[in-house]
């Protein structure tokens, strides 16, 4: 077994996963899976730059994943860091920080090349479930949503700029606070955008030719806990649970008629999902329509997991 250890820092939060993987089997075992909400794109869409409590909060993250990788001795580590940090001027400030704390260089990835871990850790055990291919994985990140397309492997993807809270931020902020409960103006601003953005990923990926749609990140997963009625996140009653366009609609609504203080009482909300999980419905609701899909197949397994898997050689896999 070989043991690795992968960072995600994205937009709204930073992960880490440890586990063990065996080239020769492709077995996997998680050691250790957690997540923090930094919110590094904090103000990103609107100044092109990383707040400095944004980045401190990132630091401070990073500081505690760097012992949990000591603790258990991990053998390679790999740090990826997506949409803020690709759209951020200061983005040397975050780097330099990450390699002073972690000892690894992160590597500030294509939306391509985002995609493509996603869909190796979404998809690779989905291989004996018995559902119907070509699957689109649809990764909703607090910056950008990757869509990408394939059956064994990629065959199509394209990253577009309409995640959680970008949206949040460019449409349900006034005066910094967000509106609370959004307009049916707001909700129509970030429809627009999401449709055009979709719109733009058509040209690449074929959304309409998929045949399951599978979802990532926690916008999709927040959503799933919800209608499941959990009475607090449980990710192995979330991972692989099937969602009706019909209960995404439902959820949908409630979120767009809902209070900061109602949406904070949902049992599976984080806090950190509070202000933006509307927006993030809106764009799941949105790309299963597109995409004609009746339901979704949630899954808790990955970006990071894509990342665990690149860490192993692919002449030993």
């Amino acid at each position: 077994m070989t043991r690795v250890a992968a960072v995600d820092c994205g937009t709204n939060s930073i992960r880490l996963l440890v586990a063990d993987l065996d080239p020769a089997t492709g077995a996997f075992k998680e050691l250790d899976r957690r997540m923090r909400i930094v919110r590094l794109g904090q103000g990103v869409d609107r100044t092109g730059r990383l707040a400095p409590e944004a980045l401190e909060r990132t630091f401070a993250a990073c500081r505690e994943y760097a012992d949990v990788i000591r603790s258990l001795d991990a053998s390679r580590v790999r740090f990826v860091a997506t949409s803020a940090s690709r759209d951020a001027e200061n983005r040397d400030e975050f780097v330099r920080g990450v390699v002073d704390i972690l000892g690894v260089e992160p590597e500030v990835v294509t939306g391509d090349q985002e995609a493509a871990f996603s869909f190796t850790g979404a998809t690779r055990e989905l291989t004996a479930s018995g559902l119907d291919t070509p699957y689109l994985v649809t990764d909703i990140g607090g910056g950008s949503t990757e869509l990408v397309i394939g059956t064994g492997e990629v065959s199509a993807a394209r990253s577009v700029d309409i995640g959680c809270v970008r949206m949040t931020e460019r449409h349900l902020v006034r005066d910094g606070v967000v509106t609370d409960p959004p307009t049916a103006e707001q909700i129509a601003a970030i429809r627009a955008d999401v449709d055009t953005a979709l719109t733009l990923a058509e040209e690449s990926v074929p959304l309409a030719s998929a045949r399951t749609l599978v979802g990532l990140a926690g916008s999709v997963t927040t959503v799933a806990g919800i209608v499941l009625g959990l009475p607090e996140y449980d990710p192995a009653a979330i991972h692989h649970a099937r969602v009706s366009l019909d209960q995404v609609r439902e959820v949908t609504d409630r979120l767009v008629h809902s209070t900061h203080a109602e949406r904070e009482a949902i049992p599976v909300m984080h806090p950190g999902r509070v202000d933006v999980i509307t927006a993030g419905a809106v764009i799941l609701q949105a790309v299963m329509e597109r995409s004609g899909a009746t339901e979704v197949v949630v899954s808790e397994h990955d970006i990071l997991d894509g990342i665990c898997w690149s860490l192993v050689p692919d002449d030993t896999v």
